[in-house]
């Protein structure tokens, strides 16, 4: 696998603005200036209205200097939905739809996009737009394996484009403060660090009663042990609703039948579509991890997980339980479980001299002078992390000043890339031994083929 090369962490990665500053009207394309102007009002599609779409288009919505303009999704209910909530809020018809990315994309007057798709089009979409000259706001984990996230990166440098993860969490003052405490040595050196990580599946689509209801005759109530050719796996599978493209949706993934269970929200639990807990939340609580301990472009050494799976062909078939051990530089060892009580949910830094525990609306820390107020006193902050307290806006701002966003592509690459290796351990029952310089797996063909996937024809990886 051929490395990536990293310009000197990227965050001093610029593109020189060559629009003078100008009254601008409500919007103009970017073409007209070559870059985009600071005070001209930012241009944004958006694609996918899943789980994450409503929510980051509403977050882009309520500021001043971006409009969204078109909206793609794949279902014409999400889409009709997606305009209509733009439409509503403009009060206006502006907003157009539509079916094909493609199309929405080769829009020269678009200056930037929001993807939130399932993972198993991450690349294909953002690949795209980059070539389009789009910057990005896209969803975590970065892309479905580390080859099309190796990919995605590849496509940011080479078209120099402005990207944000949808790692919302650095946006928030409690895991700036957390990550800061560690930066600033006052845990001392550390030692171990503690990544708790959702378990099971979830149904958030709410999916699952229906079709419990139509299993009620033979005591099924797992999903999970539904498998192809039995009576409940015939019962599962249905024709596509017809307001879904489901040949479309797809897309590069294996061909399989429909299964309402397997699609909206509910893809995660299939590896054909996405990753499981485990890659779902990596890019929240290991992001943050790496970011406390300044390991943005780094990764770790030696991965070795366990885990309990369902049938490789079970309706829902990721990982609900997990444990993983993993070795990094500096004699830092790293624990990531679902599933494990001893583990709590967040993040949590161990050190020579103590330790701090963060979460999403949880704090801890083995000094109680730490925990107050919302960040460090200054004397103590000799390390000053990148601040943002508004993940949408951070990256409209970035795609005017040209600046490095606070979750560009290539930290994303990396939070995700202990997943993804962690996954390939527990699916090959080994040890996995990770080159960080050369981004490859050391001495094991049989896992390193588990870094890329086949797609299905017509359609190419980048």
């Amino acid at each position: 696998m051929k490395k990536i090369a990293f310009t000197g962490i990227s965050r001093r990665r610029f593109i020189t603005t060559t629009a003078a500053a100008l009254a601008l009207p409500a919007i103009v394309p970017s073409s007209i200036f070559g870059q985009n102007s600071p005070s001209k009002r930012i241009s944004l599609g958006v694609v996918g209205w899943g789980m994450q779409g409503p929510g980051n288009t509403k977050g882009f919505l309520a500021l001043d200097d971006c409009q969204v303009v078109a909206a793609c999704d794949l279902d014409k209910n999400a889409l009709a939905s997606a305009v209509n909530t733009v439409n509503d809020h403009y009060q206006n018809k502006d907003c157009k739809a539509y079916h094909d990315y493609r199309e929405m994309l080769a829009r020269p007057d678009i200056d930037a996009v929001m993807i939130a798709v399932p993972d198993h089009w991450h690349e294909l979409i953002a690949t795209e737009a980059a070539r389009n000259k789009k910057d990005i706001y896209g969803e975590k984990p970065l892309a479905k394996t580390i080859a099309e996230q190796q990919a995605i990166v590849r496509a940011v440098q080479q078209n120099k484009i402005i990207w944000q993860t949808g790692s919302w969490q650095r946006s928030q003052a409690v895991f700036r403060k957390a990550a800061e405490i560690v930066r600033n040595g006052l845990i001392g050196k550390v030692t171990h660090v503690e990544v708790g990580l959702p378990s099971g599946h979830t149904d958030f689509k709410h999916t699952k009663p229906e079709l419990v209801a139509k299993l009620a005759s033979l005591g099924i109530t797992d999903l999970s042990t539904i498998r192809p050719g039995s009576a409940a796996w015939k019962i599962a599978v249905t024709e596509p609703p017809p307001e879904l493209d489901f040949e479309t949706w797809i897309g590069p993934s294996r061909m399989e039948e429909y299964i309402k269970q397997r699609v909206h929200m509910n893809w995660r639990w299939n590896y054909n579509t996405g990753g499981g807990q485990l890659l779902d939340w990596v890019g929240h609580h290991v992001d943050i991890a790496h970011w406390g301990l300044g390991f943005d472009n780094s990764g770790p050494l030696t991965i070795e997980g366990h885990g309990e799976f369902p049938a490789a062909d079970a309706l829902w078939n990721t990982c609900t339980k997990y444990r993983i051990e993993l070795k990094y530089p500096e004699d830092i060892t790293m624990t990531i479980a679902g599933g494990h009580p001893d583990i709590k949910s967040g993040t949590k830094w161990i050190g020579t001299e103590g330790w701090v525990w963060v979460d999403r609306g949880g704090f801890d820390a083995s000094n109680p002078d730490w925990k107050k107020g919302k960040s460090l006193p200054e004397d103590l902050r000799k390390v000053k992390l990148y601040e943002s307290s508004n993940h949408q806006g951070n990256f409209i701002a970035c795609v005017k000043s040209r600046q490095p966003t606070i979750t560009p592509a290539e930290t994303a690459h990396h939070s995700a890339i202990p997943g993804h290796l962690s996954l390939i351990s527990m699916i090959t029952g080994r040890k996995i031994t990770w080159d960080n310089a050369t981004e490859t797996i050391i001495g094991d063909a049989e896992a390193s083929k588990l870094m890329t996937r086949s797609y299905r024809a017509p359609y190419q990886m980048s």
